[in-house]
């Protein structure tokens, strides 16, 4: 497909002000365009400008839910420690983003090391493009460790907590 030249552009982001979307994601083979626009303003309101993203598409990755397994993987530097974490539950992110270990900075914290936790429990938000995931446990246990500093980027399936299921 050819690539939309500046009016073609300008065309789709009159459309889509007047469609009164707040976001479109358009994808194509060799680019991708993101529109973004304020929700509507109550009077009185300064105008914000509508942001246009143009990028090359990246692979499509399908992000499964929080993953759950047992820790098994050697460390060169401290075999005891291998050792010991080899009885504790690793959960791991289910996304990219921004990990915040309570909802906001002036409440505390979903949870501690020490904490008993159960299936279901939000332990975490990932904040990813803008929306905060509640992540809950999939497993019932005591956190043992949290892996991941408050307000720190992570990646998919990096580790965040240990959790003893005993």
């Amino acid at each position: 497909m050819k690539k939309m030249t500046l009016e073609e552009i300008q065309e789709l982001i009159k459309f889509v002000a007047k469609s009164g979307a707040t976001e479109v994601d358009l994808e194509f083979d060799d680019f991708k365009i993101c529109i973004k626009s304020p929700p509507k303003k109550r009077r009185g309101q300064p105008d914000e400008p509508i942001a246009i993203i143009q990028q090359p598409a990246p692979a499509q990755v399908i992000s499964p839910p929080v993953t759950v397994e047992s820790v098994a993987t050697p460390e060169l530097e401290n075999p005891k420690k291998s050792e010991d974490n080899a009885n504790y539950i690793t959960v791991k992110s289910s996304m990219i983003g921004t990990f915040y270990r309570s909802s906001s900075p002036d409440t505390p914290s979903f949870v501690n090391v020490g904490d008993s936790i159960k299936e279901g429990d939000t332990i975490c938000i990932i904040e990813a493009m803008k929306l905060f995931n509640e992540i809950e446990s999939e497993v019932s246990g005591t956190i043992v460790k949290v892996l991941v500093d408050d307000a720190t980027p992570i990646e998919f399936d990096q580790p965040l907590f240990l959790v003893d299921p005993a």
